[in-house]
């Protein structure tokens, strides 16, 4: 007699908690894992199908301020033996609370402290957790180079000693902090793909002419970066050298004296700037018009995270100016109106990546396919 097999197994019923800081990234996570269940269920003729399907996986939480600045967590519904996903955005500087009467904005660190106190309000009841944090905490504050602290490694730990059994981020600015933590999974994810993806096609012809389009690194520390896209695409590289006056400490760090370039002539070519952040875009601004001066035909920004900390002032004037054609960024971190709404700025949408991240996971089964973007970006560009 013939059998139908068994549904993939889940690890535990599936409960997302999206911090208040994604909130809409959350909601579209939600959204896709429920079609993607849907879709499952309709395709696959089972006589058992194991995963409970809903029209929402989220679980509400509620991150009370008090008035001197002291904080709580409350989950409005049980996660008792649930496989447990906790999506944060700790770069959400839009997020405000009022305290002694003063609206003031949330930083990192109240941010991160309320994903401890989400942890702590599911009161080990959870069957496993698991803390998708786009954007990594400290992640700037990786290494000692004097008497500094180790920010990162310490909230990795914290995070552990609490009960986290996983931590997914995206493009780790240096994934060896994960040697804090060597006892619990830690990932980095790197939205190559889907940043080549959106760039196809948004500007199809950009990354199909290869005699004619060039990858620049604006750093060293992001020359592997550059080289990666260079190969898969098939296309030249540069590379920018910082150079820095380290007699002087400026909001802490050394001033760049002068970008220096390394590679073919640009005269002519379209040019593709990608790193993994830009924090308040002096140095991409300054290599824009370093490449304009060299006659570049057109500049394009592609990161993952656009932070914008000195606002998008400048970038608008870059764009009437000529200097930046298009930027490109994830929505993995708050992404403020006036860029969203903005004629040079592009979004990159993240949130069916991390939906099958959190389906695979929930199902015990591998992501590897899904942290490799080679085969894909081939097949990608062989239509």
């Amino acid at each position: 007699m013939d059998t139908k097999p068994l549904s993939r197994i889940p690890f535990g019923q599936l409960a997302i908690i999206a911090m208040d800081n994604c909130r809409e990234l959350g909601e579209k996570v939600n959204a896709h894992v429920v079609n993607r269940r849907k879709s499952y269920l309709a395709d696959v003729d089972q006589n058992l199908y194991l995963d409970e399907i809903k029209d929402s996986y989220l679980v509400p939480v509620n991150n009370i301020r008090f008035s001197n600045g002291e904080g709580k967590a409350t989950l409005n519904e049980t996660v008792r033996g649930k496989d447990i996903y906790i999506i944060s955005d700790v770069g959400n500087y839009s997020c405000t609370y009022t305290m002694f009467g003063i609206t003031t904005h949330m930083g990192p660190d109240e941010h991160f402290q309320d994903i401890k106190r989400t942890i702590s309000a599911i009161g080990g009841k959870g069957r496993r957790i698991t803390v998708i944090m786009p954007l990594l905490y400290a992640g700037r504050q990786h290494k000692r180079k004097s008497r500094e602290s180790l920010d990162c490694a310490i909230a990795l730990q914290e995070l552990e000693r609490l009960g986290v059994d996983n931590i997914i981020t995206f493009d780790a600015h240096d994934p060896r902090v994960q040697n804090a933590i060597p006892l619990i999974d830690f990932q980095t994810i790197h939205p190559t793909y889907d940043i080549i993806r959106t760039i196809y096609y948004t500007e199809n012809k950009l990354i199909t002419d290869k005699e004619n389009t060039m990858i620049i690194s604006p750093d060293t520390g992001a020359m592997d970066r550059a080289i990666y896209y260079a190969s898969v695409l098939g296309i030249d590289v540069g590379l920018f050298y910082k150079r820095r006056d380290y007699t002087k400490v400026v909001n802490g760090k050394n001033p760049i004296v002068q970008h220096e370039y390394m590679g073919a002539d640009v005269k002519g070519k379209n040019v593709i700037i990608v790193d993994d952040m830009v924090a308040s875009g002096e140095s991409i601004i300054d290599i824009a018009k370093e490449l304009k001066r060299r006659n570049a035909a057109n500049v394009y920004v592609a990161v993952t995270f656009g932070l914008f900390t000195e606002g998008v002032d400048a970038f608008n004037e870059c764009y009437e100016k000529g200097l930046i054609k298009r930027f490109f960024s994830t929505n993995l971190t708050y992404i403020p109106e006036a860029v969203r709404n903005a004629e040079w700025f592009v979004e990159v949408d993240l949130s069916r990546l991390i939906a099958a991240l959190i389906d695979r996971l929930n199902h015990d089964e591998s992501i590897s396919s899904l942290l490799t973007a080679t085969e894909k970006i081939k097949e990608l560009l062989g239509k």
